[in-house]
């Protein structure tokens, strides 16, 4: 078993930065791959990004390649999303998850078999 537990989110004016955090319990963290989504209201939960189990492969959906930089650290159990050049449009809840899967960079939300609680992230004009 696997808990999730993100942080980070907050309110930030367009243009700006913010770095969320998830923090895994269980010894089996590093050998999972992991992945970000968020959900806006109304809309659909939709992946963002995601990174292999070694942290050497990482994959982004089209609308924040160039922005959001995904990154894990396997000694402290924790997975990071540094968004930068932050957009109104980007306001959502985000969510981290883990794949059982334990390889590749799965991108699909039944791919993932933990999830945590998420954080708002809101994004001003």
């Amino acid at each position: 078993q696997v808990q999730l537990v993100e942080s980070g989110g907050g309110l930030v004016q367009a243009g700006g930065s913010l770095r969320l955090s998830c923090a895994a319990s269980g010894r089996t963290f590093s050998s999972y791959p992991m992945g970000w989504f968020r959900q806006a209201p109304g809309k659909e939960r939709e992946f963002i990004a995601c990174i292999n189990w070694t942290g050497s492969s990482t994959y982004y959906t089209d609308s924040v390649k160039g922005r959001f930089t995904i990154s894990r650290d396997n000694g402290k159990n924790t997975v990071y999303l540094q968004m930068n050049s932050l957009k109104p449009e980007d306001t959502a809840v985000y969510y981290c998850a883990a794949s059982q899967r334990g390889w590749g960079t799965p991108t699909r939300r039944y791919e993932y078999d933990y999830w945590g609680q998420g954080t708002q992230v809101t994004v001003s004009s």
